[in-house]
This record gives structure tokens, C-alpha cells and sequence, in this order.
């Protein structure tokens, strides 16, 4: 059996999406689609000392535009980003022990290009995690156009025997075509998260997986569910 997931890349991605990718064989990052505004491919939360806080990257956007033509406007939001960071978990547990993974992403780099930005963070963040899952692109496998088609295309070009997706997806995926070429679908179940030490309560899930790494450090994998289900 070979499982697959397919997302669009995010930037500093929530702990959910990390799940997926250790729960999948192969992870496909869907950036042949077209670019959606205010959403989680340029931006995220972390928590600070005055509420929740949105990290945006600004970005050049046409009609029409795809993610993986997307560009970052200046370089300026690093050193921003960076320094919000800075000032939110300088007293976490970790954070002394984990900004060097961090800080040459943000001060270091000179990538304009929304999609290999977001690659970046993703796979660093993989290795923190101690994740294995082959990453490739979507660009890998020459993608047809049509959501479910789509997909089945990409299940089919890389063996998947079966493709986990998030329950967003519900509302458009056809379970019955999957399983007509021989492909199961699963559910990603994103409920029953245990809390972890968290700054400035109240405790938020839904925050960039920055959090957990700064907080809990060499243990933060425990608080995954796929870590926990291995």
C-alpha cells in the first residue's frame, strides 16, 4: 500500500498539515493551481503577549495567478517576521535552542518566490520533527486540469493506493471516482489534540507549528497525532 497526500504549500504551516505529511508515503505540493488570496499560502498566527498575531508575507497578485508563480514583494517582511518571532518566544523553553533552524530562513535568504519559501520552512520543520515523508512537487508529474481529475492523476502517477486529504475537501471530492480506479480516500480526523505548555493563554490549536517547536522543543513530535498512532 502506498497512501499520498496532496496540499498546497503553506507558510509556517499549522501542526495539522504535519500530520498529513507523516502520515503519507509521498507528500505532493499542489502549486500548478491558482493562487488564492488571504489565505494560509502566504500567511499564518502565532500567539504573542497581546492576543493572536498574522504573519503575512506580501506577494504580487494577478487574476489567474498560480501559486507556484507567485513572488514576495521586497525582502523587508523578514526581517519583520523575524523580529515578531523574536519578541513572542524569546522566553519559551526552546526557543534559544531552535531560532538557529529559523533565523537563516528569515535573515538569510534572498527567495522571492512564495512556493520555494514555503518548501523551505516545511522541509526544516520536517527535520525538527524527525518527519521522513518523501516531499515532491505537483509540477513533478505533468498535473490534467478538473479538482477530483486532477487528483486521481496525481494518486495514479505516484502508486498511491490511497489518498488522505483534510475534511475541507468534503465538499467537493467524489469518494465514489476514487474508488472506481482502485484508490480508497481517508479522512484526516484534525480532533482530540492534546495541549502542550503554551505562552499566553487562552490555549489555541490553530496556531503556525512554530508554537509547539518553541514551546516544547525535542518533545513537541509527541503532540502530533500521527506520533502518537506510530
Amino acid at each position: 500500500m502506498k497512501r499520498v497526500g496532496i496540499l498546497q504549500s503553506n507558510y509556517i504551516p499549522w501542526k495539522g498539515y504535519f500530520d498529513i505529511i507523516n502520515m503519507v508515503d509521498e507528500f505532493v505540493l499542489l502549486d500548478e493551481i491558482q493562487y488564492t488570496k488571504n489565505d494560509w499560502r502566504n500567511r499564518n498566527k502565532i500567539k504573542t503577549s497581546q492576543g493572536i498575531k498574522w504573519l503575512t508575507i506580501p506577494v504580487f497578485h494577478e487574476l489567474s495567478q498560480r501559486i507556484d508563480e507567485t513572488r514576495c514583494i521586497g525582502q523587508a517582511w523578514r526581517k519583520k517576521h523575524w523580529a515578531s518571532i523574536s519578541q513572542s518566544f524569546a522566553r519559551t523553553a526552546h526557543f534559544q535552542e531552535f531560532k538557529s533552524c529559523f533565523e537563516p530562513l528569515y535573515l538569510q535568504s534572498d527567495e522571492v518566490m512564495l512556493s520555494r519559501i514555503n518548501h523551505a520552512f516545511i522541509t526544516t520543520v520536517n527535520d525538527i520533527l524527525g518527519i521522513k515523508t518523501k516531499i515532491s512537487w505537483s509540477s513533478d508529474y505533468h498535473i490534467i486540469d478538473g479538482k477530483t481529475d486532477r487528483l486521481i492523476d496525481l494518486c495514479k502517477k505516484t502508486g498511491a493506493t490511497e489518498y488522505l486529504t483534510g475534511p475541507s475537501a468534503r465538499g467537493y471530492l467524489d469518494e465514489g471516482i476514487f474508488k472506481e480506479v482502485g484508490i480508497g480516500v481517508r479522512w484526516m480526523d484534525y480532533s482530540g489534540y492534546r495541549e502542550y505548555r503554551q505562552a499566553f493563554p487562552p490555549f489555541d490549536h490553530f496556531v503556525s507549528i512554530l508554537d509547539l517547536i518553541f514551546n516544547e522543543g525535542p518533545n513537541a513530535a509527541r503532540f502530533l497525532k500521527s506520533k502518537e498512532l506510530s
